[in-house]
């Protein structure tokens, strides 16, 4: 005896009605070399040749598909002659992509593709089925002069073009790449301690300051009024570039680390008031003939 359920199916089979140039959605119910099978939840089933599955030539359909996926594709035929459904995903994704690179872009999702050809200034990659464009300033941190090295490998990337109707698709693994090391560096900075004693090299010269390299990846600005006590109009009159330096942390506001050379000054100033205090008091202390060794030898410099 028939269910319910082949019941309703029957009936929502009946009702249902599929035309050639629908996009329709089926279940994957067999995979071979030449053809997969989709439920459709109709009489006929859905027939959609492996040449017909994708634009990309590297496409291999037992790594992409298996039995259970659900997938949408374009009617074709409503005969194909055997009594099935000819469809064909190709289409249905030259149409359906779009729409999903364009949210890719919008979230800035980060996605793997695999690079399938060098071509001038770039390589190849396919993402949903759309032959998407990596510039070689794009592959990488820095250009990539041997585009060809990249063919076969897998990068991670952005979506960063989608233009629909002159069917450009601009995909960049630099953009990844750049947002880790600034979130890598940002770790870093949040580990950093205001008031810390640090050194560095001048790593360049500006007419409001100085970046101090201090290594890891990390460097600092010295606004010019952190860098003396004394007024400087410009930061070469007291540093040179490749110098290295003692800084003092002032801050990480913003992610961006301030630091200053005044304030080391100040603090040093600060400790030799306190050590002639000192001196003072023992001087008071001791007789006229101690002599300024036998001074300095008493007191408890720190």
């Amino acid at each position: 005896m028939e269910s319910m359920k082949d019941f309703e199916r029957e009936l929502e089979a009946s009702f249902r009605k599929i035309e050639e140039g629908d996009i329709i959605t089926g279940t994957v119910i067999d995979i071979t070399e030449e053809e997969v099978t989709l439920d459709l939840r109709y009489y006929a089933q859905g027939i959609i040749p492996v040449a017909n599955l994708s634009n990309d030539p590297n496409y291999q359909v037992f790594e992409q598909l298996h039995e259970g996926d659900v997938i949408s594709a374009t009617v074709v035929k409503r005969d194909d002659g055997q009594g099935n459904i000819l469809l064909s995903m190709k289409e249905a994704n030259d149409v359906l992509a779009w729409d999903t690179l364009e949210k890719m872009q919008a979230e800035e999702m980060v996605v793997t593709v695999k690079v399938s050809q060098s071509v001038p200034s770039g390589v190849v990659a396919y993402l949903e089925g759309i032959r998407g464009f990596i510039p070689a300033s794009q592959i990488d941190e820095e250009y990539v002069e041997d585009t060809e090295s990249y063919v076969g490998k897998t990068l991670e990337v952005k979506v960063i073009t989608v233009d629909k109707e002159k069917e450009k698709l601009i995909l960049s693994a630099r953009a990844v790449i750049k947002e880790r090391v600034e979130e890598e560096r940002n770790h870093q900075i949040s580990m950093l301690v205001p008031g810390t004693v640090m050194e560095g090299k001048v790593e360049s010269l500006q007419p409001y300051g100085a970046f101090i390299n201090l290594g890891n990846g990390l460097s600092g600005l010295v606004h010019i009024s952190q860098i003396s006590q004394k007024r400087i109009s410009k930061p070469s009159e007291v540093l040179k570039e490749g110098q290295t330096v003692k800084v003092k942390l002032l801050n990480t506001n913003d992610n961006k680390i301030s630091l200053s050379m005044k304030a080391l000054e100040e603090e040093m100033v600060d400790t030799d008031d306190e050590v002639m205090k000192d001196l003072e008091q023992y001087t008071e202390k001791e007789s006229v003939g101690s002599s300024l060794g036998d001074l300095f030898a008493k007191l408890n410099l720190k």
